[in-house]
C-alpha cells in the first residue's frame, strides 16, 4: 500500500499545472490575433500571477503587455476554459487557459518582444489564420456570445 502512495505522490509532484488567461480582443468587427515566436497565430494571453487576484486582471495586463492596449471593455458575462498538455524538458505540464472577450477602439499596438507580428482580421479570416483547433473553437464561443448580444459582426 506505501508503495502505491508513493507512486500517487510521484505522479502527482511529476505533473504540474499552469494557468494563463487571455483575450479576444475584439474592433469593430475585427479580431486580433498574434504571432508567437514559433511561428503560430493566437491571441494575447500570459501567466496567470497571484497578486492580480481574478484571472480577467491577469488577461487585461498580459494584454496590455503583449499589445500595448489598455482601452478595453471586457465583457463580464462570457468566460471560457481550455486545457491541453505540453511537454517542458521532458515532464508534463497541464495548462488551462482562461479566455475573456475585450471590446476596443484603438488600433495601433506596440507588439512585444514575446511576437512577431499581429493582425486584424475578419471573424472568418481568423478563424482561418488560427492554428489550433482550441484557438478556433474560443474565437467561435466569443463570435457567439457577441452575437447573442445582438453585436453586428
Amino acid at each position: 500500500m506505501l508503495l502505491l502512495r508513493n507512486e500517487f505522490v510521484w505522479l502527482i509532484r511529476s505533473r504540474a499545472m499552469e494557468t494563463s488567461c487571455g483575450v479576444v480582443l475584439v474592433n469593430f468587427g475585427s479580431v486580433l490575433l498574434l504571432q508567437y515566436p514559433q511561428g503560430h497565430w493566437g491571441f494575447p494571453k500570459g501567466h496567470y500571477e497571484p497578486e492580480d487576484g481574478v484571472y480577467q486582471r491577469t488577461a487585461l495586463r498580459e494584454l496590455q503587455e503583449e499589445t500595448g492596449i489598455s482601452d478595453v471593455q471586457m465583457l463580464d458575462n462570457w468566460r471560457m476554459r481550455t486545457t491541453y498538455t505540453f511537454t517542458r524538458k521532458g515532464r508534463p505540464i497541464e495548462k488551462e487557459v482562461f479566455w475573456f472577450i475585450g471590446e476596443t477602439d484603438q488600433y495601433d499596438i506596440t507588439l512585444s518582444h514575446e511576437h512577431r507580428n499581429f493582425m486584424w482580421l475578419e471573424w472568418d479570416d481568423a478563424e482561418n489564420q488560427l492554428d489550433f483547433d482550441q484557438s478556433k473553437e474560443v474565437l467561435r464561443g466569443a463570435r457567439a456570445q457577441l452575437r447573442a448580444l445582438g453585436r453586428e459582426l
